[in-house]
């Protein structure tokens, strides 16, 4: 990565010290959050009743005008806060606190220039992602477009500590992920109904920016195999269906998506790693009775075999 910016051991820190600011200063605000856990389909999930899931439905309104073909809202990203600057990752992306955030110490992991949202994942977004990941134990994850979370539509990753939850594991669906073969080819995981893809990293990768290459290759091979093929637009790989991507130190999980939310209850990227996120008690009822294996059912594609 030569045109890596960030000095090793400099991005927690730098995390803590612009959240104290930003909270200072009002550019974020104290999330005030319920917990519960509701086991399903084998998993312990953990929901959270976010207040600052209202500040960012107001957000995901304005990113669907853009995608509906409405005159675009103001992108936050060009320019970015300067409150919620972290660090210099790369010549190509920056790191930045999530104005939305619904778990402590969230960052955005952001292209410099505008890239869409739904442009492939390429070399610099792993690299940049990487060059996180080394810095702490987190899980890096990608809405890939409005249908699957995404809240704005300027290309961004995300990342966040683990564990995830109170206990053990760090990321809620590990036990399922446990029944599969380490053999780092994209394969389906028993107990997860729906449709996905699934892969092991090899030991190191996902720390090592030297390796983005290798995790970049079993992304596009996750993508095949769970039926998102590239498509080209105005000289440029898109992808042809939205999907979320989750990526830890071990592994990597992608879904394709059908709907960005189930009775309208927003799902992202986290509620696949079991980790989902309501605005109020009446949602919560609703994740209550329809179970939370059955929420993600009910927004992700009917199982099918890998292609």
């Amino acid at each position: 990565m030569e045109n890596r910016r960030l000095p090793p051991g400099t991005l927690w820190p730098a995390m803590l010290r612009q959240t104290a600011h930003a909270l200072r200063c009002g550019a974020l605000q104290q999330i005030e959050t319920f917990q519960a856990v509701i086991e399903s389909g084998g998993i312990r999930f953990i929901v959270r009743q976010v207040s600052s899931l209202n500040r960012k439905e107001q957000q995901r309104r304005q990113t669907q005008k853009l995608h509906d073909g409405e005159r675009p809202s103001k992108n936050p990203f060009l320019p970015y806060e300067p409150d919620l600057f972290v660090a210099d990752i790369s010549d190509t992306h920056v790191a930045l606190l999530n104005k939305f955030n619904v778990i402590d110490n969230h960052l955005l992991i952001v292209t410099r220039a505008f890239e869409p949202q739904d442009a492939l994942l390429n070399l610099a977004d792993f690299e940049s992602l990487i060059a996180c990941m080394a810095e702490f134990d987190g899980i890096g994850f990608y809405n890939a477009g409005a249908a699957a979370g995404a809240s704005q539509a300027h290309k961004h990753l995300q990342i966040m500590p683990l564990p995830l939850g109170d206990s053990e594991p760090p990321v809620p669906i590990e036990p399922v992920l446990a029944t599969t073969l380490a053999d780092g080819l994209p394969q389906c995981v028993p107990g997860l109904p729906f449709r996905h893809a699934f892969a092991h990293l090899e030991p190191g990768a996902a720390i090592s920016v030297a390796a983005a290459q290798s995790v970049l290759s079993c992304y596009r091979a996750l993508l095949e195999a769970a039926g998102v093929r590239p498509v080209e637009s105005n000289g440029e790989l898109r992808q042809s269906a939205p999907y979320n991507l989750l990526v830890t130190r071990r592994w990597m999980l992608l879904v394709p998506r059908s709907e960005e939310r189930v009775e309208g209850v927003s799902i992202n990227a986290l509620g696949f790693a079991g980790s989902l996120f309501v605005r109020d008690a009446a949602q919560m009822k609703v994740i209550e009775r329809l179970g939370p294996m059955a929420a993600l059912q009910r927004v992700a594609l009917p199982a099918t075999g890998l292609r």
